[in-house]
């Protein structure tokens, strides 16, 4: 049999080239296609078989003009450089695929101006859903979320406020967690060190001082802030500047893995004991972690969780449907190893 003529406009199989092949209408093939159980499953088969032996590739925006349902979830995150937002994304885009969305991914750079750019350009795409991370942004953004009337769910930190969808736990209670377990090893002068400096740094940054003051421990002297990016080398960098504090330090609560690791790299070359002299813990227990010299001390976050849940929540939004809770904490686990 001849290949039938594809749409002369693209190039494309189109629906009635499935159709004309299989002998059915091309609303059938449409039904067949979408799974619908209404149709007869040999005329599922026949069309799928001609759809295979056509390569029809279904034209999602066509879909969508067509049902007036998008299969698309904007999703923005701050980067792709850190493991912890890649875990975050195989939950979300795992989810999302298996139920016939597809995810628009952009990447904001904890730039407020960049996520609204991102926002109003994604949203052209009539997104089915948002999944935006933490809650912190810019009036702009906010109103065009509101304005959208496009289901959003909100990644890696909780909120009570009404209105408001959210997956993910206290970053400030999971740092004082963490600063409690130091100052019940003893360590009295225990500094906080953080790069990158983004909404969530700050939130563990309140939970460390929250502690340190409790035990009227804290002092500005012990805050090691520096906005550049987080990066091993920058907390090996850190950690000699902090290790030659007067008086000196004996314990440092590092906001990222990352930072702490390259603390620890440092500490075996400049020949540091640690946890002897220095105590090290870190703060999402990244790949890599449990193998340093000595192993880490962290907090594990279930990213991959958060993002699977927030998809799960915005899933059942977008069928129009009221998840049981608008706020998910999946919690945090204090993972204590060697170097504390």
């Amino acid at each position: 049999m001849p290949s039938p003529a594809r749409s002369r406009a693209t190039g494309r199989v189109t629906l009635a080239d499935v159709a004309g092949v299989a002998g059915v209408s091309p609303i059938t093939v449409s039904r067949a296609l979408r799974g619908e159980r209404a149709v007869d499953p040999s005329l599922v088969a026949r069309v799928k078989a001609a759809a295979d032996r056509l390569g029809y590739v279904p034209d999602p925006a066509a879909r969508a003009l067509a049902s007036r349902h998008s299969t698309h979830v904007a999703l923005l995150i701050p980067m792709l450089s850190n493991a912890l937002f890649v875990d975050v994304l195989e939950g979300v885009q795992g989810t999302l695929r298996r139920a016939g969305y597809q995810t628009l991914i952009g990447v904001t750079h904890y730039d407020a101006g960049e996520e609204q750019l991102l926002l109003g350009e994604q949203l052209l795409h009539r997104p089915a859903g948002l999944v935006v991370t933490g809650l912190e942004r810019s009036d702009a953004t906010r109103e065009l979320i509101r304005a959208s009337g496009v289901p959003c769910v909100h990644l890696m930190e909780t909120s009570s406020a009404h209105g408001v969808y959210s997956v993910g736990f206290s970053q400030a209670d999971a740092a004082a967690a963490l600063t409690r377990h130091l100052l019940d090893r003893g360590r009295r002068r225990v500094a906080f060190a953080a790069a990158q400096l983004d909404p969530r740094t700050l939130q563990r940054l309140e939970g460390w001082r929250r502690e340190m003051q409790a035990a009227g421990l804290h002092a500005p002297t012990l805050e090691w802030l520096n906005p550049a990016p987080s990066s091993l080398a920058l907390g090996g960098t850190m950690f000699e500047q902090i290790v030659a504090q007067v008086p000196p330090v004996d314990a440092v609560f590092f906001c990222n893995d990352d930072l702490a690791q390259g603390a620890l790299l440092t500490a075996l070359r400049l020949g540091i004991e640690v946890p002897t002299r220095v105590a090290v813990a870190g703060f999402n227990d990244l790949t890599g972690s449990a193998q340093m010299l000595p192993p880490l001390t962290t907090v594990r976050t279930p990213r991959e969780e958060i993002g699977t849940a927030a998809a799960r929540m915005l899933l059942t939004l977008m069928r129009g449907e009221h998840p049981p809770s608008p706020c998910v904490d999946v919690g945090y686990e204090l993972v204590v190893r060697e170097s504390t």
